[in-house]
């Protein structure tokens, strides 16, 4: 048997503060990151360790018998985040549907109850595991009680048993970590300790006396400072080791069978996670439907026909079935199959008659350039849907999908679809050009909530309280068989795809009086729609790659690699040496080379060698830097040099990337497959790979880059003279601010000076700490505070604007680009400064970067359709960050640079010009 006590503030803080750069808001605007991180800590606990008996123990309101005693104590820790606040009742509950006792004892911290409570189960033969990130807890380590610290979310656990705790923080007992935290303090805490004495001094001393009380006894035959302090400090010094103490005798009684795991109350905790909207842990919590997924394994179907027949018996079966939620069954609707050309003619013309009209395909996978089409769904009424299934062989698939021409191609209907890129891109196989306004459901989602997810499922279940059927539930491996979207029959899949085509258009009903009511109409129907075109002919198109380039780009780097590893273990002093385990790395800098003093450790006592440490510690030895080159050249290989060329499609030799306009919260575009966002820029290794990147047979590649765009943006924001007068000049930006800081004509600045004045320019809009800018540059905080005053000196107004931007966030809740794209920032009046200043970065940082997105997004659209009304056969083919890139044919470079040029230079009128640097050549890396 073993008994697992948990430190519930503990692991809420932890799991709040793991997505803080990121957290989960749902469609009720409430921040369930805290409860999350919980319930998957809790969640991970109990399928590890499956333990027989289970507590969750929390701090009681109001003061503890130490706050009496010391009032200072945990004074200086920020007010609680209200977001925890509001989450404590939630989990509370949780824990209760858990069926786990919670334990919370008047004056007495957590810490108290579960060490009482542990004494007390050790008495009774129970194994105690103390769950929490605290190092105090190893105070109480013995044969049959252990500290089980959670590492990262999701990361397993580290058990600490008494001869552990003792390696670990060099004592001779367990107990002993009372007295070296009496000796060291505990910032965390506000426990003082004696003044000047950390870690190695306070295991130093207790290695020779023991105990504070002895060596408090015996500081006669000591000298120096050492003794002046430990003298001076003994009051503070014995209460230090009893705040330290944590109790075992709280008046709690201890019944073995109120710890005993019992049943979870599935119904209580669904209800829950459904009002939180935690869909995924319903699936992986509550586990529904298992009698389907056991009758499928028996059944063993040898064709899909069979599973068709299974499913048709059961319709409801293969679905998380949330019984809080409307199903197919339940909503009044009409699907109907159209699997004949009479039927099709009759549809077709139905659908001219309407002013809009949605649609879904199915395909038989997610790529849309080298899946094929399965069917088609149309919905232009609510509850009134078609399916139109299309054969798998190509000419009799594209002679039915043209029947739909009229349609598709018919600019006075508004086409409306969920993720409506991915259809409009494989249907350009089947010779279908989309055309007319779009109404995406997933991109209107995301302009009025850019922090929440925006899939159909989570939708429907939001907006229209409605459990979608999910089609794939229908494929994938069963049993002994490979089924896929061509195995079932189109009767079965008819109200699968008709129900995706019916939710999207209601989902649009909804979504539409939203963006209306958000003022977001205008970046939707001009900025966004638009650019789902633009897009899919750039996915569609696709770049080349030299695959021989890349090859031998590989070999040198390898060989590269081979010589820093040679040069790493000579400069290391040793034989033996694995570059790729931080464990390793940071036991030869740190022990072996001692290259500085005190080397940050992670929980649990492993030296951080992160790239971010190293940076700041390159000027400490040539082996840092050498470390760092090695790891660069590494993820050159993994990342990009040894998987582009896996990325080609046998379909027509090139890579299509996949970009994507509703992840970052911004309005920046990411990618994947590749992430072209990614693609080294600086250093002649990285730059490099650019080179693979080729123009088609016949044509040149013609990049074009926004010049110093954020600055530029930020010059017109903030209206600052001195700003908007170098940018007028024609000065080179960070020259003129370099010259500003430092007080000295522009022809003197050197290029260490524009290279801080540069950082300088990019971090201090974006609310760059003086840690932040000193760690970045690596010079102290004297010189980073001085650059930062100097900086706000000289262009006053850019400091205002800051401020002012903060404060207009704090009354109204959110920030706006130039453009109106909404940025919202639920934490900016905070009480918590960590969790506000994240929130007061953001209030800067959103309409910079926001509005950079805006005007490439609009340039993309305009370049677009200059390219189709004069008649360009040239393509745009890539977008990375500000910067813009086509194939084009050598005959129509002239026209493509003037139209480039003209387009994302007159974007909009500002108090400074926007202003482009093109370039040509055979490759990336030449025209860039």
């Amino acid at each position: 048997m073993k008994l697992f006590l948990i430190d519930a503030y503990a692991i809420i803080y932890r799991s709040y503060y793991a997505f803080i750069k990121s957290p989960r808001i749902n469609s009720k605007g409430q921040n369930t990151s805290a409860i999350y991180g919980f319930v998957n800590t809790l969640e991970e606990l109990l399928r590890i360790q499956d333990p027989t008996h289970i507590a969750v123990a929390f701090d009681p309101a109001g003061g503890t018998f130490r706050h009496e005693m010391f009032e200072d104590y945990k004074s200086q820790r920020q007010e609680t985040p209200e977001d925890i606040r509001s989450a404590i009742p939630i989990i509370k509950d949780i824990i209760d549907a858990y069926n786990i006792k919670v334990l919370e004892v008047p004056r007495y911290e957590a810490d108290d109850v579960i060490g009482t409570m542990a004494k007390k189960a050790e008495a009774k033969g129970l194994d105690t595991y103390m769950m929490t990130p605290d190092k105090d807890f190893g105070q109480l380590a013995s044969k049959h009680i252990f500290l089980y610290k959670p590492l990262s979310l999701g990361g397993g656990f580290e058990k600490l048993g008494s001869k552990e705790v003792m390696e670990k923080y060099g004592l001779s007992s367990p107990e002993q970590m009372i007295d070296l935290l009496g000796l060291m303090g505990d910032a965390s805490d506000n426990i003082p300790g004696c003044p000047g004495v950390g870690l190695k001094t306070a295991q130093k001393l207790l290695s020779q006396y023991g105990t504070i009380e002895n060596l408090l006894d015996n500081t006669d035959g000591m000298k120096g400072v050492l003794k002046e302090r430990l003298e001076e400090n003994k009051e503070q010094i014995l209460m230090s080791k009893y705040l330290a103490t944590i109790k075992t005798d709280v008046p709690i009684d201890f019944n073995m069978e109120d710890f005993k795991r019992q049943e979870i109350n599935f119904d209580k905790l669904e209800t829950i996670f459904l009002d939180l909207e935690f869909q995924t842990l319903i699936k992986r919590v509550i586990k529904n439907d298992a009698r389907f997924v056991k009758a499928i394994d028996d059944k063993q179907p040898t064709q899909g026909e069979l599973f068709a027949e299974f499913i048709e018996e059961d319709p409801n079966a293969g679905r998380q079935s949330v019984s809080s939620y409307k199903e197919l069954k339940d909503v009044p609707h009409t699907y109907h199959l159209i699997d004949t050309d009479d039927r099709i003619n009759r549809l077709v013309a139905k659908i001219l008659e309407h002013d809009a009209c949605a649609f879904d395909t199915e395909t038989t996978g997610l790529d849309p350039i080298t899946s094929e089409l399965v069917g088609m769904s149309f919905s232009f009424e609510e509850g009134d849907a078609y399916y139109v299934p299309i054969d798998a062989k190509f000419d009799r698939a594209k002679a039915r999908v043209e029947k739909f021409n009229p349609f598709f191609e018919n600019e006075k209907i508004m086409k409306i679809g969920q993720n409506i890129k991915y259809d409009i891109t494989v249907l350009k196989k089947y010779g279908i050009n989309v055309k007319g306004q779009i109404f995406d459901t997933m991109i209107a989602h995301y302009l009025i909530n850019p922090e929440l997810r925006h899939g159909m499922d989570y939708m429907a279940e939001t907006y229209l309280n409605y459990q979608t059927i999910r089609i794939e539930s229908l494929i994938g491996k069963r049993g002994k068989n490979q089924l896929t979207m061509r195995d079932i029959i189109p009767s079965i899949i008819k109200d699968y795809a008709c129900e995706d085509a019916d939710i999207t258009l209601k989902l649009k009903n909804v979504l539409e009086k939203a963006i209306e009511k958000y003022g977001q109409k205008d970046l939707l129907y001009n900025v966004e729609s638009p650019l789902v075109y633009v897009l899919a002919d750039m996915e569609y198109t696709g770049v080349r790659l030299d695959v021989s380039a890349l090859e031998d780009f590989s070999k040198k780097l390898t060989e590269v690699m081979i010589q820093y590893d040679e040069e790493i273990r000579e400069m290391a002093g040793v034989a033996e040496l694995n570059i790729n385990s931080p464990k390793q790395i940071g036991e030869v800098l740190f022990d072996t080379m001692k290259i500085v003093n005190k080397p940050r450790k992670t929980k649990t006592g492993q030296y951080v060698t992160s790239e971010e440490v190293l940076e700041s510690l390159r000027s400490a030895h040539p082996i840092v830097g050498k470390i760092l080159e090695y790891r660069g050249v590494k993820k050159l290989l993994s990342s990009y040099v040894d998987t582009l060329p896996q990325l080609i499609s046998e379909t027509d030799g090139k890579v299509h990337t996949s970009y994507n306009q509703t992840v970052t919260s911004t309005g920046r575009l990411s990618s994947s497959n590749p992430n072209l966002q990614n693609i080294p820029v600086r250093g002649d290794q990285g730059r490099e790979i650019r080179r693979a990147f080729i123009a088609d047979e016949g044509c040149l590649f013609f990049s074009a880059d926004y010049s110093q765009i954020e600055l530029r943006i930020m010059a017109h924001l903030s209206g600052d003279k001195n700003m908007i007068e170098a940018f007028n000049s024609g000065a080179d930006i960070h020259a003129a601010t370099a010259a500003k800081i430092y007080k000295i004509p522009i022809e003197e600045v050197t290029e260490d000076m524009r290279r801080k004045a540069k950082t300088a320019n990019f971090g201090i809009i974006y609310g760059i700490s003086v840690f932040g800018l000193a760690e970045r540059l690596s010079v102290s905080r004297n010189e980073a505070r001085e650059l930062i005053e100097g900086y706000f000196e000289n262009f006053p107004q850019v400091k205002d604007y800051m401020d002012e931007v903060i404060e207009i966030a704090r009354v109204q809740g959110y920030v706006e680009t130039m453009f109106g794209r909404k940025r919202y920032l639920p934490d900016i009046n905070s009480r918590n400064m960590t969790v506000r200043g994240y929130a007061e970065r953001n209030a800067i940082n959103a309409p910079i970067q926001g509005t950079a997105a805006d005007i490439i997004k609009i340039a993309m659209n305009r370049i677009y359709n200059r390219f189709e009304e004069e008649g360009i056969r040239s393509k745009m083919i890539l977008q990375v960050h500000d910067e813009l890139n086509f194939n084009v044919y050598k005959d129509e470079i002239e026209q493509v640079t003037r139209i480039v040029t003209e387009e994302m230079e007159g974007v909009c009128e500002m108090s400074v010009p926007l202003k482009i640097d093109c370039g040509t050549g055979n490759n990336w890396l030449e025209a860039h």
